[in-house]
């Protein structure tokens, strides 16, 4: 039977889904009652440090707590033998504790007391035993005593003043500085190294000026030992003066040293290696020599850096990345370059692991005839051997027990009895270190327990999601049933739901849902009950709110409030302004319907919010409220006159002086025009910040009097603003100071809270109190904290009151406290503060999740699932799990695919999820972490799965082109992604003509064929198209299109839907009509020709070349013959019949500048002729005739 146990945090019940069946493990509840009365193993609760150094000049306490039902008995070895303490009288353990003190006051050596000691508490039940702790005691070693020569040294030349500092425990922290204690100024060039030497890349005539010293300070003891100095002489081969290189542009060939190229000093040659541990910071340092002095620049071979967990110390020289793990491991290098050139030094990186927690193991709490498993899982490098132990001896050597079988790393048990309880050991070891975990298996019978109230009254609004609670305790674990009103039928199934903890939840309260609920809790032992009364109750509801509102200034406002809600229940309506609690002052008033407020004015705009509330729920209705100025008005003294802020107040009085209330009295300035509507008074301290000050009340207008109240110990001082309509009044001088006398504080800090910032920490932090606060001088606050799941006292510290946080250091990883902070002054303590619960830092799980199983849904989605780790892995709050994964490689040969590696989160703690977005027909690799909120865990092992085939993506590139009106061409080329082998294409194309149609046709082609031709059946219509790719599968994605319109199509188009019409057709003859009418009348018109009379202008004869003219009348049908061939543009046929050129064109509007022309009744032209002459009057004898608009028709003609 295999036992997995998984911690409800409520309910004393563990539930675990095994892949086959449910297993429950008992959990004992932490109520101390039930933990007083039951019989439980020994259990380790704290304990010194494995390696142990202590100061010689203390007296040495060596931790071991530990708790038991019994309460354990303790006894200690030393050097793996009994350690007899009572017989040593400089040795004692404290009363109910297993801690060990020697006193070292009357006598004694501390080094006598050196060695590895190990506790051991025990109980009827069982053994439990602590690391093994090695004492130390701390060393701070003298100085050897050496006589040291001056140090000759040529100027560029390299130099190593060696420390060789004396062993001490723990070592010491070297640093350099001059017999004079001036520190030595480090750079690039000079600086020291990580053994403790101080290196110079280069030595310059400067640094003989001082001598050099090495200092070890030992950290336990508080000493500071001094070496020697060192005396330097710098031998140069060019005197010279600081002005003549100070503003030379190279300073070394200023000096006439030679510029040398790179070479290391530390470490020596082109390559070294390097051993670290898994977990702690590798620090790489190279040192180079070299004239300029070299630069170093830092490289991984085959990889980057490591972002975010590198840093640069001793000016680029070392190379520190921390929190190192096994993927740290390889070649790293340093490139140390001058202008002369360059030098490069390998370290080769192993990164070993001394044992780590996979799976630690648990206690194991059964019930007689159950089973169950303890796991012990660690890892390392090299990978650590797992022993087990019982109550302190190897299992091997202890009595034979037939219900126990030791596998490996885990010990199964099955039919557990009464007295088979025992306390055992893992201890997973290596070369470099162990790790040791007591987990007791303790076999109960305990009959059912409810863990709550037997009499509860439950209240629940209507329709509202309800949970009865029945946490339960017993052994064997008991079976729960709910009942109502004393009905015999089991509470299951509708609209109720049973669950494993013993919560009853009923989905949806209703009216007949109310009643008493007993829940009974029965094993073999025997049962409990409790009952629960549960009353349901209406919502509360406002059933009408406030609207949005714009009154005038000066008006009365109503906002309707009006609520339902259950008249059993009490009642609060509270009105909030802009999200804050409203004052209601003289103006407003609230009733049962709402809020009135009269005289509305700009500092009443805003949102208003009705908040209807009881004990089970509330409601709430929110309105805006604009108000809008009030245009000019009737003369009055408030609007005659301009309005201003008012003047400041004056006079201020401090009367009825008492020990928390002072009473202050002011004379109000004048308003300017506009009614004073409050006043704000402030104070200023002048302790903590002086000359600041802060609001301490404010009062309406009417009144110029106040009792203001008053904190112990604060040095008052106050003033009085003024406010109207229009803004507030600079404030008035300030009134008398007034010193209250000192008290004990009566509140402590707020915002308590307790968080890690790295795995072994835990910072303690708080809203430290303000000045009006303190009530006293001398501030300080009392910290407090201890394990939450442990009885140990609390430990503490004090610290002043300007600070806000405190660090506790060595703590167990994300582990709960119970946390308080308490301020304290000369006059007392404030009162007990609240208990708030903080968790120390968070480390890396330290278990991947197991037993994956995968499932494919599709061709591009699988299933997963997956088995919880245990919580004590996880080592903080769990974010996540994930999955990460990759696509290894595609079943299509040729096709290069991206390894990237992707990811997909599953929030929360879940056992089951679903990767999509997969390529089909592919081999993937996929492995899952633990992701806390430091980062993820180890990773699980690898799966392997493929995907099936799947439908491709739409083929490429699809174009549809039109070379002529009786075909188009359709060219494709391969899906991007086939998703599996591609067998062929299918085509579907239809033609279509505006909303018309034609029958889709299919064409299947073969997975070569990239073009096709359709024939048109018609030059007019347009064809769409959709091509697809197949697989074994099925079609794939679409690549669709539509063949291009043409100019041509366009108009045949047109022709086909307009010439079929009717109107169209009886337009169209019209028209033929009435230009073969028109045509007929001109043919007729020229035919008959005529003459029109036309009356001199003047008495002169005409032309006697003429002799066309007779009783004033002219025939045009002489002209007729001729007209048809001479030209008329830039010319003007004459009387004659010979063309003349024009010096300009005429027109009729030349003819009738005159005011006087006319048409007679037979059509023919009257009036004043203006004749147009060129400039030598050469033609001013002749008459010209203006052309007539018939002439100009009939010459078209």
């Amino acid at each position: 039977m295999v036992m997995q146990r998984y911690l409800l945090t409520y309910v004393g019940v563990v539930l675990t889904l095994s892949p086959h069946h449910f297993i429950r493990a008992i959990e004992v509840p932490r109520d101390s009652s039930i933990q007083d009365e039951l019989f439980q193993p020994p259990t380790i609760t704290k304990q010194s440090v494995k390696n142990y150094i202590v100061d010689p000049r203390d007296n040495i306490n060596i931790e071991c707590e530990a708790k038991g039902n019994p309460f354990p008995t303790f006894t200690w070895t030393r050097n793996g033998k009994f350690f007899n303490y009572g017989k040593d009288p400089r040795v004692t353990r404290r009363s109910k504790s297993g801690t060990l003190s020697i006193d070292f006051r009357s006598g004694g050596r501390p080094e006598d007391y050196e060695g590895e000691y190990q506790c051991f508490a025990q109980n009827r039940l069982g053994t439990a035993i602590s690391n093994k702790i090695v004492l130390q005691v701390s060393k701070s070693p003298l100085w050897p005593k050496e006589n040291l020569d001056i140090q000759e040294v040529h100027e560029g030349a390299p130099l190593i003043l060696a420390c060789n500092p004396p062993p001490g425990l723990p070592p010491p922290a070297i640093f350099w500085m001059s017999s004079s204690m001036e520190s030595i100024h480090q750079d690039k060039r000079v600086s020291q190294g990580q053994n403790g030497d101080l290196y110079f890349s280069n030595v310059m005539q400067e640094d003989a000026l001082t001598d050099y010293s090495c200092n070890a300070r030992f950290a336990f003891t508080h000493t500071i030992q001094q070496k020697n100095p060192y005396t330097l002489k710098v031998l140069t081969k060019h005197p010279h003066n600081e002005t003549s290189f100070r503003n030379h542009t190279d300073m070394y060939s200023a000096r006439g040293v030679t510029e040398r190229h790179p070479s290391f000093m530390y470490p020596t040659g082109t390559s070294s290696s390097q051993m670290v541990l898994r977990g702690e910071d590798l620090l790489l340092e190279c040192i180079a020599s070299g004239v300029p002095t070299p630069d170093i620049i830092w490289h991984k071979r085959g990889g980057e850096l490591p972002v975010g967990r590198i840093s640069y110390e001793n000016f680029r020289k070392a190379l520190r990345i921390a929190n190192v793990s096994e993927e740290d491991s390889g070649e790293y290098f340093c490139l140390a370059s001058n202008k002369v050139g360059s030098s490069r030094h390998t370290v080769s990186v192993r990164v070993k692991a001394a044992p780590y927690w996979l799976d630690e193991p648990e206690n194991l709490v059964l019930a007689p005839g159950e089973g169950g498993r303890l796991i012990c899982r660690a890892n390392g490098n090299p990978k650590p051997s797992i022993q087990w132990l019982v109550n302190g001896e190897p299992i091997e050597s202890s009595l034979p027990n037939p219900s126990r079988e030791v596998k490996g790393d885990t010990v199964m048990f099955r039919d557990a009895q009464i007295g088979s309880s025992a306390v055992y050991q893992c201890n997973a070891s290596n070369e470099h270190g162990y790790l040791l975990a007591n987990a007791f298996v303790s076999v109960l019978d305990v009959s059912p327990r409810i863990l709550a109230p037997r009499n509860q009254l439950m209240k629940v609004i209507q329709n509202n999601r309800t949970l009865l609670d029945c946490p339960f305790f017993g052994s064997p674990i008991p079976t729960t049933r709910w009942f109502k009103n004393g009905q015999g039928n089991t509470l299951h199934g509708g609209n109720y739901k049973m669950h494993e903890n013993g919560t009853l939840e009923i989905i949806m309260a209703r009216r007949e849902d109310q009643g008493t609920y007993t829940c009974v809790a029965t094993n073999i032992l025997g049962k409990a009950e409790i009952q629960v009364r549960l009353e349901v109750k209406d919502p509360t509801r406002i059933t009408t709110g406030p609207t949005d509102t714009v009154p005038k200034k000066g008006s009365t406002i109503h906002l309707s409030c009006r609520i339902k809600y259950d008249s059993t229940l009490k009642l609060t309506v509270t009105w909030l302004k802009d999200d804050s609690i409203l004052y209601i002052g003289n103006r407003m008033k609230k009733d049962e319907d709402g809020l009135t407020i009269y005289g509305v004015s700009e500092k009443d705009q805003g949102y208003y919010t009705c908040v209807a509330s009881t004990e089970l729920d509330r409601d709430t209705a929110r309105a805006h409220l604009t108000v809008l100025a009030v245009s000019a008005s009737p003369v009055n003294r408030m609007t005659t006159f301009p309005k201003a802020r008012p003047e400041r107040p004056r006079d201020l009085e401090l009367t009825d002086l008492a020990e928390r209330s002072v009473r202050l009295t002011w004379i109000p300035g004048d308003d300017n025009n506009s009614p004073i509507t409050d006043y704000i008074v402030e104070f200023e301290e002048d302790k903590l910040q002086p000359g600041v000050w802060h609001n301490h009340s404010r009062y309406p207008g009417s009144v110029n009097s106040a009792v203001l109240r008053l904190a112990p110990y604060v040095n008052y001082q106050f003033r009085v603003i003024a406010v109207n309509e229009v803004g507030s009044s600079y404030p008035s001088l300030p009134s008398e100071r007034y010193q209250t006398n000192g008290a004990r504080p009566e509140i402590n800090p707020t915002g308590v809270q307790g968080a890690g910032t790295s795995k072994n920490n835990m910072v303690i932090s708080w809203t430290p109190l303000n000045a009006t606060q303190a009530y006293g001088p001398r501030l300080k606050y009392i910290v407090k904290w201890r394990r939450r799941d442990t009885r140990e006292s609390w430990s503490n510290v004090t610290v002043s009151g300007d600070v806000n946080k405190y660090t506790v250091t060595q703590t167990p990883t994300y582990v709960p406290y119970e946390i308080k902070v308490q301020a304290e002054n000369e006059f007392g303590r404030a009162p007990e503060p609240d208990v708030v619960i903080g968790y120390s830092g968070e480390d890396y799980p330290k278990a991947a999740p197991t037993d994956i199983r995968l499932r494919v849904l599709n061709s591009t989605a699988i299933s997963l699932q997956w088995t919880k780790v245990y919580p004590d892995t996880i080592q903080g709050q769990l974010k996540e799990y994930r999955a990460y994964y990759w696509r290894e490689s595609s079943f299509l040969k040729n096709l290069w695919v991206s390894k990237k590696r992707q990811s997909e989160s599953f929030i929360g703690d879940r056992t089951r999820g679903i990767v999509s977005r997969l390529f089909p027909y592919s081999n993937y690799k996929l492995e899952m972490v633990v992701v806390n909120g430091r980062g993820d865990g180890p990773r699980s092992e690898i799966k392997e799965f493929t995907t099936p085939e799947g439908v491709p993506s739409s083929p490429r590139y699809f174009k549809i082109r039109q070379p002529n009106l009786e075909t188009i061409t359709l060219e494709w080329e391969h899906p991007e992604h086939p998703n599996g082998i591609l067998i062929g294409y299918t085509l579907r194309y239809q033609a279509f003509n505006g909303s018309k149609t034609g029958r889709t046709i299919l064409e299947s082609f073969s997975p070569n064929q990239t073009k096709f031709l359709i024939q048109r059946t018609d030059p007019v219509s347009r064809y769409r198209c959709d091509l697809r790719g197949r697989t074994q599968i099925g079609e794939g994605e679409p690549a669709k299109g539509e063949s291009p319109s043409h100019l041509n199509e366009a108009y045949a188009k047109n022709q086909g839907d307009i010439a079929t019409q009717g109107w169209f057709i009886g337009l169209m003859c019209a028209i033929a009509l009435l230009v073969l009418i028109l045509l007929i009348v001109c043919f007729i018109k020229r035919s008959r020709g005529g003459k029109y009379p036309v009356r001199e202008n003047k008495d002169v004869p005409l032309d006697p070349d003429d002799q066309k003219v007779d009783n004033g009348s002219f025939d045009y049908r002489s002209l007729e013959s001729d007209e048809d061939n001479k030209p008329l543009q830039g010319s003007q046929t004459s009387l004659d019949g010979t063309i003349k050129q024009q010096e300009s064109d005429d027109s009729l509007v030349d003819y009738g500048e005159g005011g006087e022309g006319q048409f007679n009744e037979d059509g023919s032209f009257i009036g004043q002729y203006t004749v147009k002459k060129d400039k030598e009057e050469t033609e001013g004898n002749e008459s010209s005739e203006a052309t007539s608009p018939v002439n100009a028709i009939y010459s078209l003609a």
